[in-house]
């Protein structure tokens, strides 16, 4: 949410001057609400293909330490509360949220439950990346909707990184007629359809980034190596046994991997502020009328 603030910043500089602070921490809280909500309704409809999990069995839903009905009412509470706070920056922003927490629904409650569908699984999932941008964006300029390069990019990008928890957690678990019964959708996956899909997720990424990229500001394409490293350190790190990639909430203990991503996020971000004439002379690309964050 918060690389939407920052890039509607960059894209409408020319409007957005000051930083409206207060509705940006408002924005936070609701989208905070809505995902919370979400994670909710995620952990009790996922609780009986929990139990057949080596690990999450041992969770408080599937191990039968929640009352069931104060977990559906925290759910309804959250959700009410997500739409009312956001109900404070704007109807924008109210939109994507609503739509952040159908996603939700649509994830895991049937008849529909797409996580049970496979490849459906991973790009339901991560449609909530370019949610969750709309919602930084809606927060400061809710006048104008994203590019739909980005969007498209920040959504494959999404998928990249679900498809490869999903390879982790499949080569974790080891048998196939164990994995199908935690998760339906490993009922036709395995490595080698996962691996596939992967490639497929992080060219079409590239590929939408790099649209963004040349049309609005073409000194980021001096940072595409180092996202293209990050990519790779990412499933070096999802090949590991017991792999961080599997539990997201544990990356940051693989110490490397976080490093890579702050050196990735300090150069991409610091390449919005500076401008290489020189360069689209040498790539043969038309100069974008949109300025940097501001000039030194």
């Amino acid at each position: 949410m918060l690389a939407g603030v920052l890039l509607a910043y960059f894209y409408h500089f020319t409007d957005l001057k000051s930083v409206d602070w207060p509705t940006i921490v408002v924005a936070l809280i609701a989208t905070c609400l809505a995902a919370s909500s979400n994670y909710v309704i995620n952990e009790l409809l996922d609780a009986p293909f929990d139990r057949g999990h080596p690990v999450k069995k041992f969770r408080p839903v599937p191990s039968g330490k929640i009352k069931s009905w104060i977990a559906y009412a925290e759910w309804l509470a959250l959700a009410a509360a997500a739409l009312g706070v956001a109900a404070l920056v704007n109807k924008p922003f109210v939109v994507a949220t609503a739509s952040l927490l159908v996603m939700g629904c649509v994830y895991n409650i049937p008849p529909v439950r797409s996580k049970d569908l496979p490849y459906v699984d991973v790009l339901s999932e991560s449609v909530n990346n370019p949610i969750r941008l709309a919602l930084g964006w809606f927060a400061v300029a809710p006048q104008a909707v994203p590019p739909i390069s980005l969007i498209m990019a920040y959504w494959l990008i999404g998928a990249f990184f679900m498809a490869t928890k999903r390879f982790a957690e499949f080569r974790s678990i080891g048998d196939h007629a164990v994995a199908g019964a935690y998760r339906r959708s490993f009922r036709h996956y395995d490595e080698e359809r996962l691996l596939v899909s992967l490639f497929f997720y992080a060219g079409g990424s590239a590929l939408f980034l790099g649209m963004f990229i040349i049309k609005y500001h073409l000194e980021l394409i001096l940072a595409v190596p180092l996202i293209a490293g990050f990519f790779s350190y990412y499933m070096r790190v999802a090949l590991k046994t017991d792999s961080a990639v599997q539990n997201p909430e544990r990356l940051y203990r693989e110490r490397g991997l976080m490093a890579y991503l702050a050196i990735c996020l300090t150069v991409f971000i610091g390449l919005m502020f500076v401008q290489i004439p020189q360069l689209y002379d040498w790539l043969n690309v038309q100069q974008s009328s949109l300025p940097p964050l501001w000039r030194w």
